[in-house]
């Protein structure tokens, strides 16, 4: 009876314990503030990279006074710097142009190759079997326009390329880089384009570069359409490049364009600058502009 009551008193004293209200001099205790994450240190904004020496010639180049107003007008279809970049040209090379014409090229290769490299032209031949009175106007009007400019020009190397007996466009192997802009087309015609890259590996460094463009025709075209019409597959050129012993190291399509639909009875003569229509439907081919066109790029192993 005793343990009894005892039990029922500590029972209730328990109760009472748990019910009871906390000290008023104790206070909860509020939760840490959740603190916010490390911030990385703020980043300076990328810098450009800086212009390669070959940027800074041609740039220079490009905007130069020794430019016509009517070249640079073709900038637009011929863009000159990305072309060349394409190439992998430097100014401190020796570049050979083969048959620069009146110069349009030469406004830009001279002067950026003048301080530090060497521009080769290598011009139609003055007294051979294949001088006709059309290129001996052509060279003399390329050298007269080296006078015009000595402070870009003066340093010009002028050499001579004709076939089949002058091939030597420089001493064998001395060539950094050697261009041909829409000459393959007139190699075809002749019958003569073996012999011609067989001069450009010559003249070539091993290593060096070979670079090509010309107006592009589509791959189902004969040869005989090829060469009438003025355009050439890329197929015909890498053949012709790899039977010399080049090999292919790239393809740009900086020239290409779409508007050129290639089937004209005039040929590629019939687009800018040619225009070989005259008044008739001017309007309609300078809307074309100039014509698609292959830009490859073959290297001498």
């Amino acid at each position: 009876m005793i343990a009894k009551l005892i039990s029922t008193q500590m029972l209730a004293v328990m109760a009472t314990l748990l019910i009871a209200p906390a000290p008023e001099n104790v206070q909860a205790q509020a939760p840490a503030p959740a603190q916010a994450p490390a911030q990385a240190p703020a980043q300076a904004p990328a810098q450009a990279p800086a212009q390669t020496a070959a940027e800074s010639a041609l740039d220079a180049a490009i905007a130069g006074s020794q430019r016509s107003a009517a070249n640079k007008a073709r900038d637009v279809y011929r863009h000159p710097k990305q072309v060349l970049l394409f190439f992998g040209f430097k100014p401190d090379m020796t570049v050979v142009e083969i048959w620069p014409d009146t110069g349009w090229f030469a406004e830009i290769l001279a002067p950026a190759l003048r301080e530090r490299g060497r521009y080769v032209a290598a011009q139609y031949a003055l007294n051979h079997r294949t001088s006709t009175s059309d290129r001996r106007e052509v060279r003399a009007a390329f050298e007269a326009k080296l006078k015009t400019e000595p402070a870009s020009y003066d340093r010009v190397v002028l050499s001579e390329l004709a076939q089949p007996d002058r091939l030597a466009m420089v001493p064998p192997g001395t060539a950094d880089m050697v261009l041909s802009f829409r000459s393959v087309h007139v190699w075809a015609y002749g019958g003569y384009e073996d012999e011609m890259f067989k001069a450009v590996f010559d003249a070539l460094k091993p290593g060096g570069v070979f670079g090509v463009t010309d107006h592009r025709a589509p791959a189902d075209w004969s040869r005989r359409k090829q060469v009438n019409a003025g355009y050439m597959s890329e197929a015909f050129v890498i053949a012709a490049a790899q039977k010399a012993g080049l090999r292919l190291d790239g393809k740009s399509e900086v020239k290409a364009n779409p508007k050129d639909t290639k089937e004209y009875s005039k040929g590629v003569w019939a687009l800018p600058p040619s225009l070989a229509y005259g008044d008739a439907d001017r309007e309609k081919y300078l809307a074309i502009g100039e014509s698609d066109r292959m830009v490859l790029k073959f290297v001498k192993p």
